[in-house]
């Protein structure tokens, strides 16, 4: 039954305050009718005894006391989902728009399901254990930190590194191996005009638009839409994953932006704040979305996550990585100073990890020295970077042989293995011998992680 309200007590920014008189249920969406027959939408964010506290989703400019009447529908946001959604792009609430104009148009979609997005964590019991890798072409990822269905794997960056590259490459680029359906969903959030219209326009020269599904949440738009486009991203992956049986793909970028607005709706609702003045329920909320990925007993689908994050000041320590990190299975972080250094992408090898790419990866996945290989490089580069902090104290003279092997491996492992163009589209089987040119500045007897067999079999 619905409820109305003709009496607000207080506005506070995109705040509306009133007297609970009634059940209100949390996350209850409203209604905001004014005078003049303009037509707003709100939620119920906070419930006290005394008082019921609504977001506005647009603004509350020229809202007033006297010239709104606020409307309880008694039920929750549903979001319309469709196959139709293919190849779309659309506003935080489920709307197709036009990129260049933002504006929503006025065909929707016909749903064939409406669904509540405040969706559920799933059950660790009825999860499957992730075994099967999804190939992005970049060599990096594929070679050292494999991406795997049903993992959630963030990416660590920082303002001015090419994150957005890097993002809009992974949806072009991204495939599983078998021939089993695999959509993949872009969720920007909190991004500007020109940056939204940059990942569409790259999504359609690609080729494989008609697989993507985009939702764009911009810079200017109201902080109830940011906070809500990752769930409206995540339902309608949990619609093709476990209603269709597909595999999707989920990208998310920038969880930072999500993270602000989730501070300062905390504020608005003056919470006691917590680090650095984010909100001490900062993790629940990021559980909320990225434990809405994996595999479901009895389901042939999967979702596979890439929340990237832009690290403020690069703190990896700051509170967004940090949360990130404990709830996430592994996760890349990109360097400034190999950015400074032109290698794209500019991942930090040793600050990086996948932790479910070692029960994945081999023989009947990828290919058999693949996990010995991945070992090799990043246990080389490690000694080759110790080599070259002494370098800077002890002068390139004074290395010997092996040493100064390790300095040529570590180079052309950056500009070899580690660097290449984007767009540019690597298998996994391209990776792997691309990596054993690079272990060729080896000496054969310093591979004491890769097993004889493969040596023999691969070693230039």
């Amino acid at each position: 039954m619905t409820i109305s309200y003709n009496k607000i007590n207080q506005i506070i920014g995109p705040l509306i305050f009133l007297e609970n008189k009634h059940n209100v249920q949390y996350g209850e969406v409203v209604k905001i009718i004014m005078d003049n027959g303009e037509r707003r939408n709100g939620q119920v964010v906070k419930l006290s005894e005394d008082v019921i506290l609504i977001e506005v989703f647009e603004d509350t400019k020229e809202i007033s006391s006297e010239n709104s009447e606020i409307i309880f529908t008694d039920d929750t946001f549903k979001l319309n989902i469709s196959k139709d959604m293919m190849g779309g792009t659309f506003n935080s609430l489920g709307k197709p728009i036009d990129i260049e104009t933002k504006k929503v148009l006025i065909n929707d979609i016909i749903p064939e399901i409406k669904r509540d997005i405040n969706g559920m964590p799933i059950n660790p019991f009825a999860r499957n254990y992730p075994n099967n890798v999804i190939q992005t072409g970049i060599s990096g990822i594929d070679g050292l930190f494999t991406l795997i269905r049903g993992q959630k794997l963030p990416i660590f960056s920082g303002q001015g590194i090419s994150h957005n590259e890097l993002a809009a490459q992974i949806v072009t680029q991204a495939k599983v191996y078998t021939d089993e359906p695999f959509v993949i969903i872009f969720c920007g959030i909190g991004i500007i005009h020109d940056e939204a219209i940059s990942f569409i326009e790259k999504f359609k020269a690609s080729g494989n638009i008609q697989n993507i599904i985009s939702f764009i949440n911009f810079a200017d738009d109201p902080v109830m839409e940011r906070l809500i486009i990752p769930h409206v991203a995540l339902t309608t992956a949990e619609f093709f994953a476990f209603d269709k049986d597909m595999h999707v793909l989920v990208v998310l970028i920038d969880i930072t932006n999500y993270a602000e607005a989730l501070r300062e709706l905390s504020l608005a609702k003056e919470e006691i704040p917590s680090r650095k003045g984010y909100p001490g329920h900062i993790y629940t909320d990021f559980a909320r979305i990225y434990e809405r990925t994996g595999l479901i007993q009895g389901s042939k689908g999967s979702i596979t996550q890439i929340p990237i994050l832009t690290m403020p000041n690069d703190d990896i320590t700051h509170v967004i990585p940090d949360t990130t990190g404990y709830i996430t299975d592994g996760q890349i972080v990109l360097s400034r100073d190999l950015q400074k250094k032109e290698i794209y992408p500019p991942f930090e090898i040793l600050a990086s990890l996948s932790r479910l790419m070692k029960d994945a990866i081999g023989i009947n996945t990828t290919r058999e020295d693949h996990s010995d290989v991945s070992s090799q490089l990043i246990a080389s580069y490690s000694y080759a970077l110790d080599i070259r902090d002494l370098v800077s104290i002890v002068g390139e003279d004074s290395l010997n042989a092996e040493q100064r092997s390790l300095l040529r491996f570590a180079s052309v492992f950056e500009k070899m293995f580690l660097n290449q163009n984007i767009g540019e589209n690597r298998s996994i089987e391209d990776t792997l011998d691309i990596a054993w040119k690079v272990l060729s500045y080896l000496p054969r007897n310093k591979l004491n992680r890769i097993h004889k067999k493969f040596i023999d079999k691969f070693y230039k």
